[in-house]
């Protein structure tokens, strides 16, 4: 899902933490990548560093969001003394979200099936139409059954939130969850 894509380029590395979004380089990179959910023509898009401003804004608005969301859980350790005020949050993803009105499509090529698509209903900038996706994607998760699964890893040193998929899963990744139990079997032997 790529509100879970979006809010995980910050994330913990053996060396701390890392923002996959570091410069206008980075956006560039994972724009590219994230083409087809953000509307984008991976072989033209260059990010800015104004947009890059604007996405890690809009970034921490929803990583507050999903730190409420996960309460009275802990929220992520990777910033949560950095985000912005709930409210504010929640004005600036749906502003954010409704600054471009979208409108269905049909798109049906010669050779192939019909498909709907997604557009923006009259013109907009791209910077406009990447942060409109992003924001609509977090309402989507937050507003839909997978807010009762968005959990935040408490492994060792992991920042990220992701969905619980098993009634027993308590980390994002199997690595995670290795790294917890090593850490917990050497606390235990340590107290001995």
């Amino acid at each position: 899902m790529l509100a879970l894509e979006f809010v995980s380029t910050i994330h913990a590395s053996r060396t701390g933490l890392t923002d996959d979004l570091a410069d206008a380089a980075d956006l560039t990179a994972w724009g590219r990548a994230h083409a087809d959910p953000l509307g984008l023509d991976p072989t033209a898009f260059v990010a800015t560093e104004a947009l890059r401003d604007e996405v890690i804004e809009l970034r921490q608005a929803v990583r507050a969001l999903f730190a409420r969301a996960v309460s009275p859980g802990a929220p992520s350790d990777a910033d949560a003394h950095r985000l912005p005020g709930f409210a504010e949050s929640l004005g600036l993803v749906n502003a954010t979200a409704m600054a471009v009105p979208l409108a269905l499509r049909l798109d049906w090529p010669a050779d192939g099936l019909p498909r709907l698509t997604t557009v923006p209903a009259e013109p907009v900038s791209e910077s406009a139409r990447i942060r409109a996706a992003l924001a609509a994607s977090a309402i989507e998760l937050l507003a839909g059954p997978g807010r009762e699964r968005l959990r935040t890893c408490h492994a060792p040193r992991c920042v990220l939130y992701f969905l619980k998929e098993h009634v027993r899963q308590e980390w994002c990744s199997v690595a995670c969850g290795n790294r917890a139990r090593a850490a917990r079997h050497y606390r235990q032997h340590k107290a001995r």
